[in-house]
């Protein structure tokens, strides 16, 4: 690794905060005891149907200093890593995610025959109804058309520009950038553009036992397996880089936290144990599913949220909804999403966990607990809300009009990987069991409920020779199976289809990686393949890396989504919150849906993260000079 001085990027630095000038000593505070490295890349992606989906340009900085033994402190280092990015899709191609993405819409209206529509506005007017000269017919897309047709089912506008061109449906603190956070995200009010930041130091014991301790913003890793997040829950995810596509490490999202490990090495019993403690006192952050507008909006959850934020504030169209077939004018502060309730700081929302781990023999394990706040959303409804036919306001059962929360989870689990010398394989095993997570639920007025929620991943590594294809260098076979399973699923059968909670009461995803070597390991071909059993929705990634020299290495790819693709669930058109307005017949109880459905908007969560990405094919190509 080539050795530079930072000088000469400290005048890029010095523009975005302070804390960047450790990195930006004196020649004479960078010795030999001190490493800078760092690089710049390039990835351009093209998507079927919009093309350039992205451009991302990245300048990544990795410092540390190392001060040996400071009194009772033994190896004291500084590291921090600083990430600056540049996305140019929303300057080239601004029709589809810049400032002038969008259009005027028109909504599905089966009322008057399959598949035809009516403009946006022009919907069967409600008594209290909305002015389309407030919200105009422009800058959106109907909810799902990157993804599925309406087909008889629920849709809405959403707006799709950056929040300082259009502010409609931005959720203050929540999903709010502007198209500069969105061109170059790192750049905001959480120092983004620090990726790591944290200071090292041990303590030894007379007993022989290190308690050593990373105090400083970071990313701390629980679990043994890759892709899926069991045990790996302490920093959120930013999937607005690349979807689910990106490796965890680029997307965690670092937090300010304290790390201690009470290192107490090998016992009578155990070749060698640890006990960690984690102590997460950084404002909370949720996961970044992606503002509608992105290329990459996970689960298309930004969409919905958006659109709904605008139904609350504005009003708006709403297909297929009266009678379940006309395309319907609600006013404003009916339906939709009112606020979200984004925890503010204090001791009682930081985040605290335990792990113990231990290695014996060829097994590693261990065993951790974890109290902290729900990274995902919830959508909890019975808020006041205006009755769209007396004007009257208040709380309504099973009316689709929410807050958004995020609340408070505890986590048990743990993890064993074990090496197995005779088959030359590595099993690796993750399970945990949650308690206070929330999920939609349309059989209660609410329309959300707790469950508790037990994951695990199964996973095993083997290197493999395949002598016609390459007899000097075995290839990597990793194998992995998620599951997940909700105790408390609430489901039954009512008169027009199924009610309930529309995730999977158990459900499977299973991986494969399969990756070569050749030239010298200089070139490098894998095929990255998942299959979600029951959204029948699979995933399969080629990519090629060659290293052309010792700075730069090119990457090309792509990525193809197959299988059914979106799924209808209950929307709640038959639920009935505004009785005897919106009942379907004399007896039809108050809140009491009959679960008519149609792809939005719970259906989402029947096709997973895969199956809601199956118009999202793409072909890669990233340029990486490091130095």
């Amino acid at each position: 690794m080539h050795i530079i001085k930072p000088n000469k990027y400290c005048s890029i630095l010095r523009r975005y905060a302070l804390p960047t000038l450790l990195l930006c000593s004196t020649g004479t505070a960078l010795a030999e005891d001190a490493r800078v490295n760092g690089f710049i890349e390039n990835a351009t992606y093209v998507r079927d149907d919009v093309g350039l989906s992205k451009f991302r340009n990245t300048l990544q900085i990795e410092a540390e200093k190392n001060y040996g033994n400071k009194g009772m402190f033994s190896n004291v280092s500084v590291n921090g890593t600083f990430r600056l990015t540049y996305d140019g899709v929303f300057d080239l191609n601004d029709d589809e995610y810049g400032d002038n993405a969008g259009g005027s819409i028109a909504l599905e209206n089966i009322a008057t025959g399959p598949g035809t529509t009516v403009p946006f506005g022009e919907g069967v007017p409600l008594p209290y109804t909305f002015d389309v000269a407030n919200h105009p017919n422009e800058g959106m897309i109907v909810l799902g058309q990157p993804l599925h047709e309406a087909n008889g089912g629920v849709t809405f506008g959403v707006p799709v520009r950056p929040c300082d061109v259009d502010s409609r449906g931005c959720i203050n603190g929540y999903l709010d950038k502007d198209g500069d956070e969105l061109r170059s995200p790192e750049l905001n009010d959480r120092l983004d553009f620090i990726r790591e930041l944290y200071l090292d130091f041990d303590i030894y014991t007379d007993s022989g036992s290190v308690l050593s301790t990373r105090l400083g913003k970071q990313q701390v890793i629980w679990g043994r397996t890759d892709l899926f997040r069991v045990l790996d829950v302490i920093n959120p995810v930013d999937y607005s880089r690349n979807n689910i596509y990106d490796e965890l490490e680029d997307i965690r999202i670092p937090m300010w936290i304290l790390k201690m490990d009470y290192r107490m090495g090998a016992t009578e019993t155990f070749d060698d144990i640890n006990l960690q403690l984690i102590w997460n006192f950084d404002r909370f952050r949720p996961h970044d599913l992606g503002q509608c507008g992105n290329p990459n909006v996970i689960l298309d959850a930004g969409c919905l949220f958006r659109g709904m934020k605008t139904l609350w504030d504005h009003g708006g169209t709403v297909s297929n909804f009266a009678g379940g077939a006309a395309a319907t004018d609600f006013g404003p502060g009916q339906v939709g999403l009112r606020q979200a309730h984004m925890p503010s700081w204090s001791l009682s929302n930081s985040q605290v966990g335990l792990k113990f781990e231990g290695i014996l023999g060829d097994l590693g394990f261990s065993l951790n607990a974890l109290h902290y706040r729900s990274q995902l959303p919830s959508l909890r409804g019975g808020i006041p809300a205006q009755n769209s036919f007396t004007g009257e306001v208040g709380v309504w059962p099973s009316l689709i009009a929410f807050d958004v929360h995020f609340p408070r989870v505890t986590l048990l689990g743990g993890s064993v990987d074990y090496y197995s010398q005779g088959i030359d394989t590595v099993f690796r095993v993750e399970a945990a069991h949650t308690s206070g997570e929330e999920f939609a639920n349309t059989m209660r007025e609410e329309l959300y409920s707790e469950s508790d929620v037990i994951r695990y991943v199964i996973g095993a590594d083997k290197n493999i020779f395949i002598p016609f294809l390459n007899d000097r260098r075995a290839f990597l076979f990793s194998g992995q199976i998620f599951g997940q399973h909700l105790l408390d699923h609430e489901e039954e059968q009512r008169a027009l289809g199924p009610v309930g909670m529309p995730d999977w009461d158990e459900n499977w995803t299973a991986t494969l990686l399969i990756k070569g070597w050749w030239m010298n390991d200089r070139l490098s071909p894998q095929i990255v393949a998942a299959h979600d059993f029951r959204a029948e929705a699979s995933v399969i990634s080629f990519a090629v890396e060659y290293i052309v020299n010792d700075n730069f290495k090119i990457t090309g790819g792509a990525n193809f989504k197959v299988g059914t693709g979106a799924r209808a669930y209950d929307d709640c058109r038959t639920c009935n919150p505004f009785s005897p307005f919106t009942q379907a017949f004399p007896e039809h109880p108050d809140g009491y849906s009959l679960g008519l459905g149609g792809y939005e908007p719970l259906g989402r969560f029947k096709s997973g993260p895969i199956g809601m990405a199956q118009k999202e094919d793409e072909l890669q190509l990233t340029l990486r000079y490091s130095f």
